[in-house]
Formats: C-alpha cells, structure tokens, sequence
C-alpha cells in the first residue's frame, strides 16, 4: 500500500470521528433545546392566561360587564388553542360552560357566584395541570441533559483515546523510516559504504531503501575502483608544479605547506630539509621573504628579489583554493564557498621590467634631446614674427600662426614626457612646503591669463576668506591646475566662462575647474587619467598627447591628495583635486 493511500485512511478515519462526536453532540443538544422550548412556551403562555382570567374575576363584580366578558373570552379562546396536556381539554370545556353562565347573568347572584366558583376551580385544576407538566418535563429533560452529558463524555473520553492513539503511532510510521534513512546517510557521508535499509513495507519506503542499497553498492564499487586513478592523477599534478619554471608554492587553511617546486625552493632559499607539511608559522621565523609573501594582502605585487646575486624582478600573485564539496556524493559537483587554502605564485618578470626601463629611458632621453631644437625653432619663429627682420603677407603669416601652435604642441609633449619618465622611474622629486592655496591659484591663473583673453573667456574664482595654508609642491601642483585650466579653455566656447573654485572639507582644500563645454560621455570618464587615453574629438578641438591628466594624478597622489571628474554630456565638466591642509599647532 502506497504511502498516501495509508495517509488518506489515517486522516479519513479521523474525519470519521470527529463527523460522528459532532453529530451525536449535535443531536442532544437539539433534544435538550426542543425540551426546554417547550417548557418556556406553551405551559407558560398557559399559566399566563389563566392568570389573566382569574384576574378579570378578582376585580369585576358580579354580574360581569361586557368588557370584563370580552377579555376573559379572549384569553379562554387562547386557552382553548394552546392545549397541551392530558384533561386540560375537558378542564378548558367545563370552564367555557361556567363562563357561558355568568355571560348570560341568569339567575340569582348566588346562583351566579357559585358559578363563578366553579369557574375558579376548573382555572385551578388548569394550572395544576400545567405545573405539574412542567415539574415532570423539567425532570425529564434533566435526565436528558444527564444522559446526553454521560454519552457525549464516554464519546469524548472514546474519540480522544483514538486520536491519542493516532498521533502517538501514526508519526512513527512515517518519522522511524526516516530515522533510518538519516542514520543510512550519515554513515555513507563517513564513507561506510557497506550500510545497508531493510524495510518490509511495500511501500515509497521501501523503494528509497533499495535506491539507497543500490547508491551504497555502486560507491562501494567507485571507492575501491578509483583509489589508484585518484593516486596517479595526484602525481601527475605533483610532476606539473614541479616542472613550471615559475615558483608557486600551496598553503592550506591549517597554514602548512602542501606543496611546493623547486623554483619555489630556490627563491625563497628553502632548500634544506623537508619543507610540505610544515607550518608556516616555523619557516616564517627565518625567512623574512616568505613571510613578506605570506603577509602579502594584494592580489598582485611586484618584488624585487636579488637571485644569484643579481637583482631579479618577480610578480607575485596569490588566490585563494576552492576545492569541490567532497563531502556530498552527487552527479552535480558544488563548489565550498570557504576558502580551503591559497596558492601563491612568483613569476619572473626581470625581462619586461628592464625592457619597461629602457622604454622609459628611451623616451626620457629623446624628449630631452627633442625640447632644445623645439625650442630653436620657436625662437626663429619669434624673429619671425619681428617686423624688423621683414613683412609677410597673410599666408604666409598664417602659416607661421600653424607653425607656432604645433611647435608647441610638440614642447608640452615632451614636457610631459620627461615628467611621465620621472613618473615611471620613480624619480618624482618633491617639495612640501606650507603655501596658501591662493598663490598656486594666483600663479595657475597667471599662466592662462593670455590664453584666456585670446578667447573672450571669463576666469570667475570664488573663493572663501581665511583659508588655512596647504602642504605641497608649488611647482607640481601649479602644473596640476595649470593642465585643469587649458583643457577647459580648449573645450569651452568664445566670450564663455570657466569657474575655478577653493573650498575646505574635512581638512582637504578642494581645488575645482568647472567649464560649460560639451562635457564628457559616461564611457569616457573611468579612462580619463589612463595614460595616453584621448577622448574623442569632433575636429574642433585638437587632442592633446593623452598624458597630462595621467601625470596630474601621479603628481597628486604623491601629495597624499585625491583627483577625480564630474561631468554630464551638454552640461560641461568639473575637475577636482584635493590636498591636506599644512598642520600647525592646533590642527594635528
């Protein structure tokens, strides 16, 4: 029998039980409210109007006047259709013929008074007869209620029993085969695969028993047949990080070696002794490169490491292992979201970092030997332009105009490569001293002034009074502004404005050039400072070499400052920079 069918049975039979406690109880309540209804109703109603009879006889003297005879007729005919009790009916005839009587007034008012005596005396046995009506019915539905009380007590005390009884047994025949189940699991997950289910029951029950016979065997069968495949497997990786020629090197998550190659070996100079299995914690104390490797919190980081005594470059780069979840036997392999250990991995990269320092010296070198004839050809074209040396016509002046403009052009690029090659190798020099921010400001303005009228374009500096002086490098963080301030005069329009902005946050000066150009597409904004980087240009305006906001960063962050752009397509752009503030006595 299937386990829903055993379900559908248990539960039907309980509904059974309770349908049948409900009907029972239903019915003797209906009983016991029958019985009172008909106490509460028809001899009470009868009480009453002979009540209201021997009243009219009470207060009116004899012989009865037509109204007294009109009420009492009315509650007689009352009495005559609420007739319920055996002799009530010859009772109520005899009273109607007494009543007859007195209606008629004949006969003496003796005569008349002994019938009204009788008249009073069948009202008595009327009564009489209802009250003890409703003394025997009060006691049978008493009875009733007591009878109704014990049978609905046996039934409560019967339906309880069986529905202890079902919720005691009925769970265990669902929870112990899944007890069992449990228990089959929990030994699989400690790999005895010999465990075995045994249930009798024909039921889904028994089917998850043989399933899980079936998983046991098969396992059983995949334990012992893939032990040497997992064993060769294991050595052939173990031959593979041997023979890589880049050192790396396995930790766990208990902090000991699993594994590590000879390249490995002979950079961090762990050549004696056994070094897998090891804590790192022992190979750490001698060994203050390891230790720096191991410390290491950047997912990539270039050493320096002198090898074979020569200085060697190396790119350390590190990850953390997640290995499949080995604990669950399944055909869908899950991944353990907690790291099981890291490997770090040293590569070699001497070759490209000398090939990186020869580029940066070639270019160093020809941007120093470029700026001297640059610079030549700028002061012939000076003499040019003297009208003492000779007149030229309009072409030929505007040739000499282009000349000019690309001359220099190519000066800011090789400033700006020399600057980027003092960049690159390291060679920034700075000079911090505490200067108001006024004057890199005074000195930023003075160097575009003339740019400026050229174009017609306002320079509007607002600025707050007082404000405390900065630690920099005049020279570099002028040269910062200076490259904000031309980049704004090129992309902004004739007779526009360029707003330049000092403010202090949280012991930061803010310095800030907002142009009203075209502004700057979102894709374009997060490449801005990547060296050689160039927006892209409609014509209008010439692209510069892509180097000077990469350098503007250099040169600030070197100043323990922060740079970055807002900007919005129609809307213009705004440029920031900020530096600390120069500390004094009381701002520490």
């Amino acid at each position: 029998m299937k386990i829903k069918t055993k379900l559908w049975l248990g539960f039907g039979f309980l509904f059974t039980i309770v349908l049948l406690f409900g009907a029972l109880s239903i019915y003797y309540i209906q009983r016991i409210s029958n019985n009172a209804k008909i106490i509460l109703k028809d001899n009470y109603e009868t009480l009453s109007y002979t009540r209201e009879m021997r009243t009219l006889l009470d207060e009116t003297p004899l012989p009865l006047n037509e109204q007294a005879s009109r009420l009492f007729n009315i509650q007689l005919v009352k009495e005559e259709h609420n007739i319920t009790e055996k002799g009530e009916g010859e009772a109520v005839a005899d009273l109607r013929k007494a009543f007859t009587k007195l209606r008629s007034k004949q006969g003496t008012l003796t005569e008349q008074q002994a019938t009204e005596r009788q008249a009073r005396a069948h009202l008595r046995n009327i009564e009489a007869l209802n009250m003890q009506a409703i003394v025997r019915k009060n006691d049978a539905a008493r009875a009733s209620v007591n009878q109704a009380g014990i049978i609905m007590g046996l039934a409560g005390a019967f339906t309880f029993l069986v529905l202890f009884s079902f919720s005691v047994n009925f769970p265990g025949f669902i929870a112990n085969p899944l007890r069992s189940l449990l228990e089959g699991i929990r030994e699989i997950s400690e790999k005895n695969y010999r465990k075995r289910l045994h249930f009798d029951e024909g039921d889904e029950f028994g089917e998850v028993a043989n399933a899980f016979n079936n998983m046991a065997i098969r396992l059983n069968e995949w334990e012992n047949s893939n032990v040497a495949t997992i064993l060769s497997e294991k050595r052939r990786i173990e031959t593979i990080i041997e023979q890589m020629q880049d050192a790396i090197v396995g930790v766990n998550e208990n902090h000991e070696i699993l594994f590590i190659n000879s390249a490995a070996r002979k950079v961090l100079n762990l050549t004696d002794g056994k070094v897998v299995g090891q804590n790192t914690a022992e190979l750490e104390k001698n060994n203050d490169l390891f230790r720096s490797i191991l410390n290491n919190t950047s997912a990539v980081k270039l050493l320096k490491i002198v090898l074979d005594g020569q200085e060697s470059y190396f790119q350390l780069q590190s990850r953390d292992i997640y290995v499949p979840n080995l604990g669950e036997q399944s055909d869908t392999i899950k991944i353990a979201s907690k790291s099981a250990g890291k490997v770090y991995l040293l590569r070699n990269v001497t070759e490209f970092k000398e090939r990186d320092e020869a580029k940066t010296n070639f270019i160093a070198t020809i941007s120093h030997e470029l700026k001297t004839p640059i610079s030549s050809i700028k002061m012939s074209l000076k003499l040019l332009n003297d009208s003492r040396i000779g007149s030229m016509n309009a072409e030929q002046q505007q040739l000499i105009e282009h000349i000019a403009d690309d001359t220099s052009r190519l000066l800011k690029i090789t400033s700006e490569l020399l600057e980027l090659s003092q960049v690159e190798t390291g060679n920034i020099q700075l000079n911090f001293i505490p200067v108001d921010p006024e004057q890199i400001l005074d000195y930023a303005i003075n160097s575009v002034k003339f740019q400026a009228e050229q174009k017609s374009v306002q320079l509007e500096v607002i600025k707050s009074d007082g404000l405390p002086q900065v630690q920099a490098d005049v020279e570099k963080t002028a040269w910062v502004l200076i490259n904000f301030l031309s980049n704004a005069l090129r992309y902004s329009a004739e007779k526009s404005k360029i707003i330049i902005r000092l403010n202090l946050q949280s012991n930061q000066m803010i310095f800030s050039v907002t142009d009203f150009g075209k502004g700057i597409d979102e894709q374009y904004k997060k490449r801005l400072f990547d060296r050689y980087f160039q927006v892209p240009t409609d014509g209008q305006n010439k692209s510069g070499s892509g180097l000077g906001l990469a350098i503007s960063k250099d040169f600030i962050e070197a100043q323990q400052g922060r740079i970055w752009v807002e900007s919005a397509l129609g809307e213009g752009s705004t440029f920031y920079f900020s530096l600390p503030i120069a500390r004094t006595n009381g701002n520490n």
